[in-house]
């Protein structure tokens, strides 16, 4: 049992680490919300004073805002929706004994370690490229016109690969979840006549609950400041600027950092009211 020696000596050799990560964390959310209440063009005359509020009136009546918002939920959502459906299939389908399981593990865990740009630049040109890509091909095979995808079919092209670079995470995760579950409720359920679906109904998916929420939670988390993808791809165009894109724009293109600072407020408090609704399910399921 633990001293009250003990336990300030952790906390003493803790405290380090903690001060770190607090400095990494509100270093760069007390300098936003600072340069949010200012106009600072360094480029076109440097800081020139305090305007209170402006920004954030600028940033959410732009006819952008509500747009960006509006499109990264749907690129979120959908991003969700595939590899969460994808997932709890080939996590059941690696679950089964086959050969070379472990390497069949492997290749389909791999995309997820692939940088974002890298993956993205390979679907726009080895994938998506109207007269070069393998789509193209496909098209041309069976008699189609091929797609342009990153001007007729953008975000449906940016949830495409943006799914492709998670599904391996939602796997893992969901493959873990299965696994634990206990083999002797199968054989029951078999041997008193339910069939795959009801089993895979009533028995596998509320055990995969918890594991779903959390990948919820984290891919949610990080699917709301999705760059790299549409940077490469679109960037920004044919209806695909999402709120981070957004934010960029009035950042590094309009060279705008207090502009830029209220869009990264307005980002953070987003993704707060995501990850609390978010909470609240996976805190109901972990009750359950």
């Amino acid at each position: 049992m633990a001293t009250q020696h003990s336990r300030s000596a952790a906390r003493f050799m803790m405290a380090p680490a903690v001060i770190l990560l607090l400095g990494w964390m509100l270093v760069p959310l007390v300098m936003t919300l600072y340069f949010s209440f200012k106009k600072y063009l360094p480029l076109r005359g440097g800081d020139l004073g305090w305007v209170g509020f402006e920004n954030y009136v600028r940033f959410v009546t732009s006819s952008s805002f509500w747009p960006s918002v509006y499109t990264t939920l749907i690129i979120v959502g959908g991003v969700l929706a595939i590899t969460i459906c994808l997932g709890i299939v080939l996590a059941l389908l690696l679950d089964q004994p086959m050969w070379g399981q472990g390497i069949v593990r492997i290749l389909v865990i791999a995309p997820f370690f692939v940088m974002p740009t890298v993956s993205a630049l390979v679907w726009k040109n080895m994938f998506m490229d109207p007269n070069y890509g393998l789509f193209a091909y496909l098209w041309k095979f069976f008699g189609a016109e091929p797609i342009q995808w990153m001007s007729q079919a953008s975000i449906q092209s940016i949830i495409m690969i943006v799914s492709w670079q998670w599904l391996p995470f939602a796997t893992l995760i969901l493959l873990t979840a299965i696994q634990s579950l206990d083999g002797e409720q199968l054989e029951a359920s078999e041997m008193d006549g339910a069939s795959a679906l009801k089993r895979f109904w009533y028995i596998i998916l509320p055990h995969l609950a918890r594991a779903i929420t959390v990948v919820l939670l984290i891919q949610t988390i990080f699917l709301l400041s999705i760059f790299a993808e549409i940077f490469v791809t679109t960037g920004g165009a044919f209806g695909s600027k999402t709120l981070s894109y957004l934010i960029f724009q009035r950042v590094l293109e309009s060279q705008n950092i207090g502009l830029g600072s209220a869009g990264g407020v307005y980002a953070i408090i987003l993704a707060n009211i995501v990850a609390i609704f978010l909470m609240r399910i996976v805190g109901k399921n972990l009750d359950n």
